[in-house]
């Protein structure tokens, strides 16, 4: 079994106040969950008007797999967000169990 965590922080200097980034960061989070079958959430930064901190995890049998998985989870954020935001920085974490 692969798990891989991702870790984004990501800019939203369109929004003005919190109710603004939460429309955006919500939105994110319900289309991996929906478009990508990924557990996704906010997970920091939650009180930052302009910046917000998105993971998600990615299981897998293979290490190709979870690896794809979440690199085509990644160019969706960076898809989704055009316009509206950007990531600014990005951590993973691999876990391989046998």
């Amino acid at each position: 079994m692969v798990t891989i965590s991702v870790l984004l922080t990501i800019d939203i200097p369109s929004a003005h106040s919190l109710k603004e980034k939460r429309a955006v960061v919500r939105s994110l989070v319900e289309r991996l969950r929906a478009r990508m079958r990924l557990s996704a959430a906010e997970v920091g930064e939650q009180n930052a008007v302009g910046r917000a901190q998105v993971g998600f995890a990615v299981v897998s049998g293979d290490l190709a797999t979870a690896r794809s998985v979440a690199a085509a989870a990644r160019r969706f954020v960076d898809d989704h967000l055009v316009g509206r935001g950007e990531v600014i920085d990005s951590a993973e974490d691999e876990v391989i169990l046998e």
